[in-house]
């Protein structure tokens, strides 16, 4: 089947789920979950297929990690859809409402996008998280996950749909499209009128070809070259402790620091220390000249200012001044988070005003940028762009708006 005939499917499916009530659609999350479980092992044999490939075609032991699944795993799947089932209903939310000078009533109320395109690659996991987060935000959702776990994504999907129509709902509210080849990603960018909005999670190069050769709208995601500014008052035990938290807790995540800025004033007293704890940590540091005279620093080259690693590395150079601080992260950020360490009011004032980033850390770690960590619950991906929505995007920010004005036989 073609992806335009899928996504035709999908609109249909997704004119009775945006009727759905929440009852209907917690229900069809918790049948999703039980039934996840109850085939755990159908799922973990199709998942090895996946991998035996992946190890086969050489595929690092790094991603085979992430794409592997264990029941574990899966039951950690089925625990995120209950969660979502726990979580408030967003459709039908008021806004704002009001009642005119002339009588009538307004109220702007959260409504279902519709038909929701997801692209995404390596962890199996999202196939289930990306269903869910669409079906309980009243979305029909067009899944395209990576071809080394089109088997897993398979076995996932058919197990889901299974559920939801048993529940009552439309089987077609969640398909998964071919990964066998690019083509069907091509097709799902070209599905404008079909598909209301499209979002990619993955790499720099996978959000860079959606963004700038899709015709259907693009919600831009997660490429996060984050920085830690250390100002000349910052508290050195808080700095020290929130730079390794941001560049070591987690090394492949978008919200993961690459790059970390130093006051001149701290030169000789916080940056041999931060830099010392950064190699014993086992990260490699690109230092600008005024850092490689420490030991183990390599030079930092043009490119690895605006690199996000996703690796045990992070660039590291010093500044004279906020204002360079400032400077140097509109030139190399990519408007995902920034933190600084500071003890002056002033000085944090001005960096939250002069950074333009999604979320902005006050003496915290860039890894607190996170849909569950900001109590949110559910997250479909952190939007990097400006229009809609900016930020862990929780289940509100998978809906838009319609206005409904109630008159009594009102004439303009």
């Amino acid at each position: 089947m073609s992806v335009l005939q899928q996504a035709a499917e999908a609109r249909v499916a997704a004119i009775d789920l945006a009727a759905a009530t929440r009852t209907e659609k917690d229900a069809a999350l918790v049948l999703m979950a039980t039934r996840l479980v109850e085939r755990a092992d159908e799922i973990v044999a199709a998942n090895a297929t996946d991998i035996d490939d992946a190890r086969t075609s050489g595929l690092s032991e790094a991603m085979i990690d992430r794409l592997t699944l264990t029941t574990d795993r899966v039951a950690a799947m089925a625990d995120g859809l209950r969660q979502l089932a726990a979580l408030p209903d967003p459709v039908g939310d008021v806004v704002r409402g009001s009642t005119l000078a002339n009588g009538l009533e307004l109220r702007q109320i959260r409504v279902p996008f519709g038909v929701v395109g997801i692209i995404y690659e390596g962890r199996p996991n999202v196939t289930a998280d990306a269903a869910g987060i669409c079906l309980k935000s009243g979305n029909a959702a067009l899944l395209r996950g990576s071809g080394s776990a089109m088997s897993s994504n398979t076995a996932i999907v058919a197990v889901l749909r299974e559920a939801v129509a048993d529940a009552g709902l439309p089987a077609d509210a969640i398909q998964l499209l071919d990964a066998t080849s690019r083509d069907s990603v091509k097709e799902l960018m070209r599905a404008r009128g079909l598909v209301d909005v499209l979002i990619p999670r993955g790499g720099a190069s996978l959000i860079k070809t959606v963004v700038e050769e899709s015709t259907v709208p693009v919600i831009e995601t997660g490429v996060g070259n984050c920085h830690v500014y250390v100002d000349e008052a910052a508290d050195l035990e808080k700095a020290l402790a929130v730079v390794l938290n941001s560049k070591t807790q987690r090394l492949s995540t978008c919200n993961t620091a690459e790059s970390l800025l130093v006051h001149a004033a701290l030169a000789e007293t916080f940056l041999p220390l931060v830099v010392e704890e950064l190699i014993n940590a086992g990260v490699t540091v690109h230092g600008d000249p005024r850092v490689t005279g420490l030991d183990g620093v390599v030079p930092a080259t043009d490119e690895d200012w605006d690199t996000e690693y996703l690796s045990a590395d992070i660039a590291v150079a010093v500044v004279d001044t906020l204002d360079d601080a400032l400077d140097h992260i509109r030139r190399h950020g990519t408007g995902h988070t920034e933190a600084i360490v500071s003890e002056n009011v002033t000085a944090t004032r001005r960096f939250t005003a002069g950074v333009d980033a999604a979320a902005v850390m006050i003496n915290a770690s860039t890894r607190f940028t996170d849909g569950g960590e900001f109590g949110f619950g559910a997250e479909i991906g952190i939007s990097t762009q400006k229009l809609h929505a900016r930020g862990p995007m929780g289940l509100p920010e998978l809906t838009s708006t319609k206005y409904v004005v109630t008159g009594n036989g009102h004439t303009r």
